[in-house]
């Protein structure tokens, strides 16, 4: 049985939240029905005509790609050009496409990470945040007999989790009073007369993006008829999202071994470096794509080398003042990484959802660039 697209959208954005994309980034469904169904997906890095044929050959109704394939304004579709091409076959054959973009850059485990990580990196650090999870203290008002059970439910949905700790909440006891008004049900007491139960007020803290989860597990295994529950918003730091990762190596690394080791993990065929590398080296910072912007973030904060792609002339040697070796990778190169494991995680979710859709990662090379 096939999967709704929006199934499918909604599994991707909870891997890679659509709200941390840059506001002039363009990531979502940008072709397709959210209504439609498919049981094969292609995860790429870019959308071009050579990857809507494999898809196509391959019966997939649906690709997600890391580059959006429409980003600026479409002023009309021609046939007769690349763009009208790829968008006049996607429609011809009923394939919906996805982009995960900038939202995939700065959610954890994106592409940074995966760069991070491949790396050998360790005590990841993020060297540019761009946003901060809201929190919030969740208040709710329970009858002693179900504590236990509203406990475990809060705890289950993802409320109360601090560090390394679960389950985390905090009770006192007091009287609660109510009167059933004519056309209730209560689970104690009678219509028309003010009732008094020993409750426990349970407090907690819960991520944004868990509220409605936590909310809809608490009202289930609560036993009242009306849920009485409290929200405060918090002044504590939730999770950070941002751009960037800057880490280090327990053991240095001569600069040799991390040419080395860089050339290999990469596939990269040629490296620019701007700046002197150091004989040992500790301490990277990463950025898949394009990082040049935030070379100085990198040196703010202790970067000996700094790892990217897409860097310019004047930011090289913006990079060289600053004191940092920059080593220019390749914009595709730093980023395609995050394909197989994008596409890993989000058949998982999917398997965990019982959905049976297939999740295929396209074998077309996409690197525009030839070395000679």
């Amino acid at each position: 049985m096939s999967v709704k697209v929006a199934t499918i959208v909604q599994t991707i954005e909870k891997i890679a939240p659509k709200k941390l994309a840059y506001d002039w980034d363009n990531v979502g469904l940008l072709v397709g029905n959210p209504k439609g169904e498919t049981d094969k997906i292609l995860v790429s890095l870019d959308v071009n005509e050579q990857v809507v044929d494999e898809a196509i050959e391959l019966r997939a109704g649906m690709i997600i790609s890391h580059h959006p394939l429409i980003f600026k304004p479409i002023k009309n579709i021609l046939w007769d050009n690349p763009m009208g091409a790829v968008l006049k076959k996607l429609i011809q054959n009923e394939i919906s496409v996805y982009a995960a973009h900038t939202n995939l850059d700065l959610c954890r485990g994106g592409v940074n990470q995966a760069l991070f990580e491949k790396l050998g990196l360790g005590h990841g650090e993020i060297l540019k945040v761009e946003s901060i999870e809201k929190l919030f203290k969740f208040v709710v008002f329970v009858p002693m007999s179900h504590v236990e059970q509203v406990k475990l439910s809060m705890g289950n949905a993802g409320a109360g989790w601090i560090g390394n700790y679960s389950h985390c909440s905090f009770g006192t006891t007091g009287i609660g009073s109510f009167k059933p008004l004519e056309g209730s049900s209560p689970y104690v007491g009678r219509t028309g007369e003010i009732e008094e139960v020993e409750e426990m007020r349970l407090e907690t803290i819960v991520p944004e993006k868990l509220l409605n989860k936590v909310l809809k597990a608490v009202i289930k295994a609560h036993p009242y008829e009306e849920v009485a529950y409290d929200l405060y918003p918090l002044a504590n730091s939730g999770e950070e999202y941002g751009l960037g990762l800057i880490g280090i190596y327990t053991n240095p690394l001569s600069k040799n071994e991390f040419l080395k080791m860089l050339k290999e993990c990469l596939q990269a065929p040629v490296l620019k470096i701007a700046g002197s590398l150091p004989e040992k080296i500790e301490k990277v910072g990463v950025c898949g794509g394009s990082g040049g912007t935030i070379i100085n973030n990198a040196a703010i904060k202790g970067a000996q080398v700094f790892v990217t792609g897409d860097v310019s002339y004047h930011q090289a040697q913006e990079a060289e003042n600053l004191g940092v070796c920059v080593i220019d990778a390749g914009h595709g190169i730093t980023e395609r990484l995050i394909v197989p494991i994008f596409a890993s995680n989000l058949d998982n979710e999917l398997q965990n959802q019982k959905a049976n859709v297939e999740v295929i990662v396209s074998k077309v090379n996409n690197e525009p660039w030839t070395y000679i």
